[in-house]
């Protein structure tokens, strides 16, 4: 019997004492895509400064013998947020006429991915929060279709597609209940 990796789920509800770790796992996270306009750390780092003061901003970040492997990070959106307007077709009543955990990203480094660590920071993300519901967007060809899967596979459903930006893939957006 295999046990799960020793790791340490550390929360924050403010972004600057982890804002570096971000950038860091991120940059390995996505590095296939850094050239692309939309992945650039740099652009990263502009949204995660914009995600970090908004509402209900939390992050939790996994580490190994104190170095960061991964992350995941999201904030409480509300009826009319930005979120849902570009969602189309616009999504049920039910979803967006209470507020909503956004999963803005997740990653996890390489060497640490089919370990479970992905699945284990997205449950201590949704722990404490008092949302009835999940939401994130996802590059549909990610990994050949398999992120994709992964999500399915943790409860979440399509409910439609988003562009963000100009910069940005067409992305599926998907719903789970947060508990």
């Amino acid at each position: 019997m295999t046990t799960a990796p020793v790791i340490e789920l550390r929360t924050y509800t403010a972004l600057d004492p982890v804002r570096g770790d971000l950038l860091d796992v991120y940059a390995e996270v996505r590095a296939p895509l850094l050239h692309l306009p939309n992945y650039a750390v740099t652009s990263f780092g502009e949204r995660l400064d914009r995600h970090g003061t908004e509402p209900g901003f939390v992050a939790v970040l996994a580490y190994a013998d104190s170095h960061p492997i991964g992350y995941a990070y999201g904030n409480t959106i509300e009826r009319g947020d930005r979120y849902w307007q570009r969602t189309s077709p616009a999504p049920a009543e039910e979803y967006t006429g209470r507020p909503a955990l956004a999963l803005k990203e997740i990653g996890v480094r390489p060497a640490w991915r089919g370990t479970g660590t992905a699945l284990r920071i997205h449950e201590a993300l949704l722990a404490e929060r008092a949302e009835p519901y999940v939401t994130l967007m996802v590059n549909a060809a990610a990994g050949d279709g398999k992120v994709h899967a992964l999500y399915r596979s943790w409860g979440y459903e399509d409910i439609g597609q988003s562009q963000p930006s100009l910069a940005s893939p067409l992305l599926t957006v998907m719903i789970r209940p947060a508990h």
